[in-house]
């Protein structure tokens, strides 16, 4: 698994798609996939701290469902924005979600064989 994190709007998907020559259309916009799609050779999924806030407003646990799709699709990429800079939200549940974003990006890079951040659309790695 590769994950590649950065802020908002620093092109984090171009990047990806450039690198590893893939097209827009094979990347999942804040969903996972389920099983059946597993003939796909790599499985993008972008935006993932969308997937992540979706399931945690739907009562889900995303820490437990995010492993679950890592054993299946063990060759994927993950994006995601790092949404733990700045301004420490009002509102509980934008903390709440902050904090658990947070914790599941420390355990994907963990798991990852690379991890890289991009920042203006350079990727630098870190792992």
């Amino acid at each position: 698994m590769k994950l590649v994190i950065g802020g908002y709007a620093q092109g984090k998907l171009s990047y990806v798609l450039e690198k590893y020559g893939l097209q827009k259309d094979e990347v999942w916009d804040g969903i996972l996939p389920d099983h059946t799609v597993s003939e796909q050779k790599t499985v993008v999924i972008d935006h993932l701290h969308h997937w992540v806030k979706n399931r945690i407003l739907d009562g889900g646990y995303p820490e437990k469902e995010i492993e679950t799709f890592l054993n299946e699709f063990e060759d994927c990429i993950l994006i995601s924005d790092e949404i733990g800079n700045g301004i420490i939200p009002l509102e509980a549940f934008e903390r709440e979600y902050r904090e658990r974003m947070g914790r599941i990006l420390i355990l994907l890079a963990k798991r990852a064989e690379e991890v890289e951040r991009v920042i203006c659309g350079i990727g630098q790695k870190i792992k």
